[in-house]
């Protein structure tokens, strides 16, 4: 284990370099929330209903905290350039020397990840934190604080599901000289289908069940229904169990595609 400290802390020192890039990409990716905030208030004020009064289930406060945890939930867990690092390494042969030396490529990777969302936390916190308190009379704590602990696991699970699910895409690497459209393609699937955009359950029934058949509802909107409490009882320990299941089996895919792909590597030179 300890390499494996060691590279998360040689992570942290690279990602430190880029820190005012990190701060730069989170003061301006403030911009399309703040427009997102600005149009559900929109929608509210002209329903034509009285203040306070629910729009698909959700009042104006729920719907801010909604957007708000979700760039909380981004920060966590957001894959940013892992994916396109690893389509290089492979491209680049730069994966040659993990073949000769003890270390695992994918924990390699992973360490890198974690490194990164520490450091991208680390300059986030600030003005995420400025950005909630002028939006405070819009913002809602957790319905449940008992329930913290389970969201935090799933959090967890989340940031896991996103990484292999961005790990195995990149491993597309060893079967085609650009994998750009594939990432983007799957990077649009998620935005729509994962909760993004925006909540899940405003979407008709039989579509939000036709997408709990898929793992994209479990790499943003599941957790976020934990914190507004949407999601508790059975339905939390069900989804929970679902959504390890879905880590479980993108960590497969991932291995599985990492030993198909080293098969057809080939490098030249040192």
């Amino acid at each position: 284990m300890r390499k494996y400290w060691h590279v998360i802390n040689i992570g942290i020192q690279n990602n430190l370099s880029y820190r005012v890039n990190f701060l730069m990409r989170v003061v301006f990716g403030f911009i399309p929330l703040l427009a997102t905030v600005y149009l559900w208030r929109t929608i509210y004020s002209g329903s034509g209903k009285p203040s306070g009064s629910e729009v698909a289930g959700y009042t104006l406060a729920q719907m801010t905290s909604y957007y708000l945890i979700v760039s909380i939930m981004d920060v966590l867990t957001a894959v940013n350039e892992d994916d396109w690092q690893i389509a290089a390494d492979i491209k680049d042969g730069n994966i040659s020397q993990f073949l000769l030396k003890p270390i695992d490529y994918l924990s390699y990777r992973l360490c890198l990840f974690v490194s990164g969302r520490l450091i991208y936390l680390a300059v986030a916190i600030v003005p995420l934190t400025l950005f909630i308190w002028c939006l405070r009379a819009y913002f809602t704590l957790p319905a449940d604080p008992a329930m913290i602990g389970w969201l935090m696991l799933s959090v967890v699970m989340t940031a896991l599901l996103q990484f292999f699910t961005s790990y195995a895409m990149a491993m597309l690497a060893f079967w085609v000289l650009e994998v750009s459209t594939f990432i983007f393609i799957l990077f649009a699937i998620e935005y729509l289908a994962s909760g993004h955009l925006f909540p899940l359950d405003i979407l008709p029934p039989a579509l939000e069940k036709v997408l709990y058949f898929t793992p994209f509802p479990y790499q943003m909107y599941f957790p976020v229904s934990i914190y507004m409490g949407r999601t508790e009882g059975r339905a939390l320990a069900a989804g929970l169990a679902i959504q390890a299941g879905w880590v479980a089996a993108s960590y497969c895919l991932a291995r599985f595609a990492w030993s198909r792909g080293i098969r057809r590597y080939s490098a030249v030179g040192g």
